[in-house]
């Protein structure tokens, strides 16, 4: 919900301006407390006595007429706010905030602010299909900008395409549908493994694999938004954490991912099992450097535990999910392994997909519950794909309690 919402509008130099204009009064209507920052292209379209006699408010337009004495007025809107709406949003203003530029009021605003921030596009069809757009929106996404999506139709250009402001009342909808949800796991401790895992050898090798847990942390940070408790056990990896939601267990072997799984398993309500553990590890682990010998070396192997089938043994009241890493025929793997190891969803992707391998910042996967519900999500951010892997779990989580 909006009300009693101090809401941000920061108004940039489109034709889309004048829906600002009712984009504020309805959020006005709502009982936000609502002010307006405009950039001086803005108010070519747009006077700023519009908005300052719809919000209620006096309007921003230079970063260097400060208003109070005693305030830095970039920084106190920046404090003051608790959401801000960019609308519309150009292609200038898209670029400035995702290079971190501030050479007006608005984008020094928006660098100096901790509020959710949502920006609502509006450009031509081509402008907002083109390559370096669509760069700086997704760095905007994996910071954890929100975006609504322009609509289609009819451009002031006079071309017709995607671009379209996205109308006043949908913008609110959405707002307020993401607010609502924004703590969906308020209450929840959710478990979470990531990265590779590391099998000595001797004191300077080891097996391991191409796994950077970059899909796990996502995960990780994605329940953590929504409100959850995360333990996140990790293998050997460069990733950080920030969200003060998140304990971070750091391992190295497969061994010591299944204990620290298991210390932590019962007392989770979800457990997403998203790490590469290793399969198999030397048999023999040497205390010394293994020197250069002639001919080929070998390794006899063994076995490491089976993390996922062990939790899925001991569940009760837990929502397991697993992930399937696969090069050939994934989805009936996937299937196989959901039911062999007692899980609750399965996340299933094929590695050797462009897009969707190791290391990379996107993913392509396919959900399946336990009811052989099937979700594809196609390529996205691997952030934005842990969004709705979590949307898809808490929905399942709902069914089964009905």
């Amino acid at each position: 919900m909006v009300y009693q919402k101090n809401v941000l509008i920061g108004v940039s130099g489109g034709i889309a301006a004048y829906k600002a204009c009712a984009l504020t009064s309805k959020l006005v209507q709502k009982g936000a407390n609502v002010k307006v920052i405009m950039t001086e292209n803005a108010t070519q379209f747009v006077s700023p006595l519009t908005f300052q006699a719809l919000s209620r408010n006096p309007v921003y337009t230079d970063t260097f007429d400060e208003k109070d004495p005693q305030k830095i007025a970039h920084i106190d809107l920046a404090d003051w706010a608790d959401l801000v709406i960019i609308a519309p949003a150009t292609a200038n203003i898209i670029g400035k905030l995702a290079s971190g530029l501030a050479d007006d009021m608005l984008s020094t605003t928006l660098l100096a602010t901790e509020a959710t921030v949502y920006i609502a596009p509006a450009m031509n069809v081509h402008m907002y299909a083109h390559p370096a757009v669509i760069k700086n929106m997704k760095q905007l996404e994996e910071w954890g900008y929100h975006f609504i999506e322009p609509g289609a139709g009819y451009l002031a250009c006079g071309y017709v395409g995607k671009g379209r402001l996205e109308e006043p009342e949908t913008i609110i909808k959405v707002i307020e549908g993401h607010q609502n949800t924004n703590k969906l796991l308020t209450g929840k401790t959710v478990l979470v493994s990531a990265g590779p895992t590391r099998e000595k050898i001797d004191p300077v090798r080891f097996f391991t694999n191409r796994s950077t847990g970059k899909m796990g942390f996502a995960i990780a940070e994605a329940a953590a938004e929504l409100g959850a408790d995360v333990v996140l056990v990790t293998g050997p990896t460069d990733q950080k954490t920030e969200n003060k939601h998140i304990s971070r267990i750091d391992v190295e072997s497969a061994e010591d991912m299944y204990k620290a799984m298991h210390r932590f398993f019962p007392s989770s309500d979800i457990v997403i099992k998203a790490a590469a553990v290793a399969d198999y590890r030397p048999k023999i682990v040497h205390n010394e450097k293994l020197k250069k010998q002639p001919g080929d070396w070998q390794f006899e192997m063994e076995r490491t535990k089976d993390i996922l089938k062990s939790l899925g043994e001991e569940k009760n009241h837990q929502f397991l999910v697993g992930f399937a890493a696969e090069t050939t025929n994934p989805i009936e793997y996937g299937l196989a392994k959901l039911k062999k190891k007692n899980l609750d969803a399965i996340v299933i992707n094929n590695v050797a997909q462009e897009g969707a391998g190791f290391g990379g910042d996107t993913n392509i996967v396919t959900y399946i519950n336990a009811s052989n519900k099937q979700e594809n999500i196609a390529i996205a951010s691997k952030r934005n794909v842990a969004k709705q892997l979590i949307n898809f779990i808490h929905r399942d989580m709902k069914d089964d309690k009905q």
